[in-house]
């Protein structure tokens, strides 16, 4: 329903809609159509209001609402006027009668009306929504009963528990990218906050409201973007909502909670460039009234650049400014008013510059018009939406001076775009990326075709019904005015409209491209880790040698050394390879993927097959070394392993991606991984703000053991940072281990806020606790010491009401959080368990026999909770001691023999590994040392396997698959490949 236009989508929700909020959408979809039939004639209204009145307005008044002389008596739908569709502030509304949904047009333009008068305009904008209390009680809930709504521990705000299907806490499963925008399939009821909760304010006012643009943008519900905004203005992170309240957000996933965030931003951005645009211009006395409107209605840079333009400090003005200056103003608003008053010849001034003949004065008027036309809100609303239903496309084609000054090689990659025409609507991202690539190396001239129909229909539907004269128009005049029209749509409104899309492509594609590299990165980082193995990494070289370095089960450095594989001493190297793997009983091989990886590879499986480390089974496998080379010079490699060469460093940092591929990746800047594509020409602000989140989410979700991890992992923890993680290593090596949760808040710079966002994500060993705890004497009490000084010696002499005697809690080791304590010890006393069963088989067998008597909504409700929080503690009480995620995914592709590319013929049936995804499809390596392209086209749906656990909707690096060769191009390198399935 996102492809109807506006006026259609909202006919359809109120005939489809079946939820609470049809009647309000309904309200305030028809605001704009009244508006637009009301004003038709505002811009005449303007003439007196600009000649009588030149002082400026102050910004944040919003200029342009007219009120309605007739007053319209509401009886019973009076208490409905209240809850205007501001929606700033998120409620739950009870179900609205059919009647009401499907009451007639002129009824609810009779409702805007009266809420209108009632309206403080000092406060538009920022109004609460208030709830009939009557009409919520009497209204069933979604569910069919009528109970009253129970406070939730889960959020900080009461709200009626939403009945969602159940999904898993993990945030990677396959679940939509957003929750699409329709009232006819709710997902959940919207959650109300307390009547004294303050509504959403903005830094600054707009004419438009911020809840409604941002759910238009990305087509998620009203009540969500609301309080989304809410989490983010209390500085919650992305990991915190996905997991603790998904409630809120109506079980959106990060990738849409990201790009809803960005969304936001741009609004932002936009909305204070217009405030300091608005002052600068008062400053120099041009602000007007009518110019004022227009700045606080723009949406986007580029409106606000085609309105504030002509007043930018040290511009000549526009022909519009100076025909105005020529007194011909009062002219262009008499040909609209009352053209058959108009008789130009008394503007005539032979001395005049510009009026000294009357084909100058039609021309100055015709110029004023033409300005008029250009920043008319309605105008530009119609010419948008036309273009939406019509024929546009973008062109590229090569540039004439390309030949010259660029590069042969470079001009051959952009040979598909050198006569390259497309449909905007129809463009793909990685299409507008290589393009925009083109233009700026000026190898492509790009332009954007806008059809002459749009032009006829526009002018047709400008002189017929916005800008028609009032009364007989002489020939002559209305020859002035379609001069005027087209003027304006030639030199003003295309050039407005080719901006817009050109940003609005570009913004798109980098969006997607930055989103992608997010998803390939997030399957990178939680690659299965392959704990319990001492492994050999090598780093492949040529002149330099290949640098070997053997890392025990625990990461510890074993043994460094650097062989000659490709220098005619292959065989006196084998023995030294093999003495290493046999001292150190070692039987895997990580090779990087870098220079001479093909022949190393070839050497190692060659030694495999003839059984040479007998009698060690050796295996193999090739981990990508991007990033490698930068982290060996970096301080924190420098720090981490000191004294050694750079370059046996990067040996370490191979291996270690094999044993646990997220500790060691956290380590290096996440765009030098090498995933993801154009990440180089998209904005470096949005991709290390999206990568940085990404590796937050993953670090979170995977959980940090706060005694044994690194400073390094810990400060991509939701809610910490570098000085906090540094102040929490600081803290264990002084006062010892963490006991558990609560300790965190003697943590310098660690206040309630941080705590509340990382204490869910930090795990407390238990095993590891109690060996602590029993190495300390016992006193009499029987409690261990080590408890006992950790709050007396070791945090000081000073102790207050708060320090109370720190045990161990068998729920830090969970993905419970602290605040949801209370709730678990409740739900664990109704399925008669304990606190020393938690992940153990009579656990889960307490917890199936329970739910299988009554459900997880209705134990909710019993426990006073929301489904999601007691779906977080279920899996918190059932999940093993060491649980991680991350072994129901792939782990390295291990073997021991390769294939050439000249072995491959067109149809045979291989296993590969996914290295790299796109927009335009997905590398494999199948193991011929060159990677094979799976178009996107050959990726299906039916495919994907829909029974394994996954990380995204599509395919991501780390998934092992089966393809069929389709074609091979031995002299370009290039392998096709199709999609068979996922292993």
């Amino acid at each position: 329903m996102s492809s109807l236009p506006r006026r259609a989508k909202i006919q359809a929700q109120n005939v489809e809609s079946k939820d609470e909020f049809s009647f309000f959408s309904e309200l305030s979809s028809g605001s704009e159509e009244d508006d637009k039939e009301d004003s038709i004639w505002e811009p005449q209204k303007k003439v007196p209001r600009n000649r009588k009145q030149p002082v400026t307005k102050e910004p944040n008044r919003k200029p342009g609402r007219r009120a309605k002389k007739n007053t319209v008596q509401v009886d019973d739908m009076s208490k409905d006027m209240a809850v205007k569709e501001e929606l700033n502030s998120p409620v739950a509304i009870g179900n609205a009668n059919l009647e009401e949904k499907n009451h007639k047009l002129h009824t609810t333009k009779a409702l805007k009306i009266a809420a209108r008068k009632q309206k403080n305009p000092s406060q538009r904008g920022r109004k609460k929504l208030k709830v009939d209390e009557e009409t919520s009680q009497a209204s069933p809930l979604e569910s069919g009963n009528s109970s009253m709504e129970t406070p939730s521990t889960s959020t900080t705000w009461e709200d009626v528990c939403k009945k969602e299907e159940s999904e898993d806490d993990f945030t990677f499963d396959q679940s939509p990218l957003k929750r699409v925008k329709t009232e006819a399939c709710p997902q959940g009821k919207p959650v109300k906050f307390p009547e004294g909760a303050n509504s959403i304010k903005e830094e600054v006012e707009m004419n438009w409201d911020i809840v409604q643009v941002l759910s238009e943008r990305t087509n998620i519900e009203l009540w969500v973007c609301a309080n989304i905004i809410r989490l983010f203005n209390d500085d919650n992170t992305i990991p915190f909502i996905i997991r603790y309240r998904k409630e809120l957000i109506n079980n959106l996933d990060a990738d849409s909670l990201r790009e809803v965030r960005q969304t936001l931003d741009e609004l932002r951005a936009v909305a204070k460039k217009v405030h300091s645009t608005i002052q600068k211009i008062k400053k120099e006395g041009k602000m007007s009234e009518c110019l004022l409107k227009a700045l606080l209605n723009c949406k986007t840079f580029e409106e606000l650049e085609h309105v504030s333009a002509p007043y930018k400090t040290g511009s000549k003005g526009t022909k519009a400014q100076r025909a105005k200056q020529l007194g011909l103003e009062g002219a262009a608003w008499t040909l609209l008013e009352n053209p058959g008053q108009l008789n130009l010849l008394s503007y005539i001034r032979p001395n005049v510059k510009g009026l000294s003949e009357l084909k100058d004065i039609e021309t100055g008027v015709q110029h004023i018009l033409a300005d008029m036309i250009a920043k008319d809100k309605d105008t530009l609303d119609f010419i948008r939406d036309l273009c939406q239903h019509r024929y546009i496309c973008i062109q590229s084609s090569l540039a004439k001076v390309s030949s010259k000054k660029v590069n042969e090689k470079d001009v051959g990659k952009f040979q598909l775009y050198q006569n390259f025409s497309c449909n905007i609507r129809n463009i793909h991202h990685h299409q507008i990326l290589a393009i925009n690539r083109g233009e700026n190396l000026k190898i492509l001239t790009v332009k954007v075709n806008i059809s002459d129909g749009v032009k006829n229909e526009f002018c047709r539907w400008c002189i017929q019904n916005r800008w028609r004269p009032r009364g007989f128009a002489r020939p002559e005049i209305m020859q002035i005015l379609r001069n005027s029209l087209d003027d304006s749509f030639k030199r003003l409104i295309v050039p407005l409209l080719c901006r817009e899309f050109r940003a609005k492509l570009t913004s798109d594609a980098e969006k997607q491209s930055v989103m992608m590299f997010g998803q390939n990165l997030r399957q990178l980082l939680l690659t299965s880790p392959v704990p319990g193995r001492t492994l050999m990494g090598v780093d492949p070289g040529y002149k330099h040698g290949c640098k070997l370095a053997i890392i025990s089960p625990t990461s510890q450095i074993l043994h460094t050394d650097v062989v000659y594989l490709h220098c005619g001493q292959g065989f006196r190297e084998a023995e030294k390879i093999k003495r290493l793997l046999l001292d150190f009983n070692c039987s895997t091989v990580v090779i990087g993927n870098g220079t001479a990886c093909r022949e190393t590879e070839a050497y190692f499986a060659d030694l495999i097959m003839r059984n040479y480390f007998a009698p060690l089974d050796v295996v193999y496998c090739i981990v990508s070394e991007a990033g490698a080379s930068i982290y060996s010079v970096s301080p924190e490699a420098n720090k981490e392993m000191p004294g050694l060469d750079p370059n046996l460093r990067s040996a370490v940092s191979i291996a270690r991606r094999v044993q646990d591929p997220l500790a060691e990746l956290v380590k290096i800047e996440p765009k030098h991984i090498g995933v993801g594509m154009y990440q180089h020409d998209v904005s470096q602000t949005l991709l290390k703000a999206t990568l940085d989140s990404v590796v937050e989410e993953c670090v979170s979700f995977v959980g940090v053991d706060i005694n044994i991890c690194s400073e390094v992992l810990l400060r991509h923890i939701a809610g910490l940072n570098a000085n906090r993680a540094k102040n929490i290593i600081e803290w264990r090596e002084k006062n010892g281990p963490f006991v558990n949760r609560e300790q965190l808040k003697k943590v310098k710079g660690l206040g309630p806020k941080s705590f509340q966002q990382c204490a869910g994500f930090i795990r407390i060993n238990q095993d590891y606790v109690r060996t602590f705890c029993s190495s300390q004497p016992v006193d009499s009490s029987g409690q261990s010491q080590g408890a006992a000084l950790l709050t007396s010696e070791k945090l000081g002499k000073k102790k207050s009401k708060a320090d109370v005697a720190l045990t161990p809690n068998p729920l830090d080791q969970t993905c419970i959080h602290p605040e949801s304590y209370d709730i678990a010890v409740r739900f664990l006393s109704f399925i008669g368990g304990t606190l020393h069963e938690i992940g153990k088989p009579e656990m889960q067998q307490k917890i199936n026999s329970s739910l299988g008597k009554e459900s997880i909504e209705k134990t909710a409700e019993r426990l006073k909770t929301t489904a999601h929080t007691l779906q977080v503690i279920i899996d918190g009480l059932s999940q093993p001691e060491s649980f991680d995620f991350r072994t129901d995914f792939d782990k390295p592709d291990f073997k021991r023999s390769i294939v050439c590319l000249e072995d491959l013929q067109v149809g045979t049936v291989l296993t590969g590994k996914v290295e790299n995804a796109t927009m335009f499809g997905v590398f494999v390596d199948i193991g011929v040392g060159k990677s094979g392209l799976i178009p996107i086209r050959n990726i299906t749906e039916a495919k994907l396997s829909k029974t394994k656990k996954r990380r995204s909707l599509g395919l991501g690096p780390g998934e092992r698959v089966e393809v069929k060769v389709l074609n091979i191009d031995i002299p370009r390198s290039r392998i096709s490949l199709d999609l068979l399935r996922v292993l």
